[in-house]
């Protein structure tokens, strides 16, 4: 089987095993989604919406990010990890977006990695999942080790991951492809022992061929 029929087999497999494949990050506007992926950098999904279930409440919006006191914000996010960079890139991404979008998250990836804190995974996530723009395959190490295993890159560079992705996952699934791949990076095919006995892939998987 040709890598790109390869691809192909992979994402179909993939929306079967896991039909409610989502993002894992909560949120309610495309601006909480943005904070929380700033927050989710060497941090768990788990871990940030536990820590934005009431860092929400506190600051519902750019608004009231933009008020906030760094010394304070830094202990509100201080749990996810790299706490002082983390504050200091919201609240200076608070403010501009106030100051320059009228509180409204930009919609363009240009203008979204032009912000303290925010580069191309960031705004990829963002535009995916809150704008339904697909922009790029958002490559977070779930989906990285899961690329390599699969035989769909070699490369270990997130953005040439993601260009091997982009050129064989159709622009259509550039949003959920990274989704399913998560799901199966953490039920099945994980980082210390992959579980390839039970892997509905491993009938095309080169790893174990």
């Amino acid at each position: 089987m040709r890598k790109k029929e390869r691809a192909l087999w992979l994402l179909e497999e993939l929306k079967r095993l896991y039909p409610e494949a989502h993002c894992a990050l909560h949120y309610q506007t495309p601006f909480q989604l943005l904070i929380a992926t700033i927050l989710s950098a060497q941090c768990t999904d788990e871990r940030v919406n536990q820590v934005t279930a009431t860092l929400f409440e506190k600051y519902p919006d750019a608004y009231a990010f933009a008020q906030a006191d760094l010394d304070v914000l830094m202990q509100d996010v201080k749990p996810t990890g790299f706490y002082r960079n983390k504050a200091l890139s919201i609240l200076e991404t608070s403010r501009a977006i106030v100051t320059e979008y009228d509180g409204e998250t930009p919609r363009e990836l240009s203008q979204l990695t032009a912000l303290r804190g925010v580069g191309r995974k960031t705004a990829s996530v963002v535009m995916g999942n809150a704008f339904d723009n697909a922009e790029g395959v958002v490559v977070d190490t779930h989906v990285g080790r899961l690329s390599r295993r699969l035989g769909l890159t070699r490369h270990q560079d997130p953005i040439k991951v993601e260009q091997d992705l982009i050129r064989l996952i159709p622009r259509s699934a550039w949003v959920l492809f990274p989704h399913l791949m998560i799901s199966h990076g953490r039920a099945v095919c994980k980082a210390r022992k992959a579980q390839c006995d039970h892997c509905a892939l491993a009938v095309h998987c080169p790893a174990i061929l």
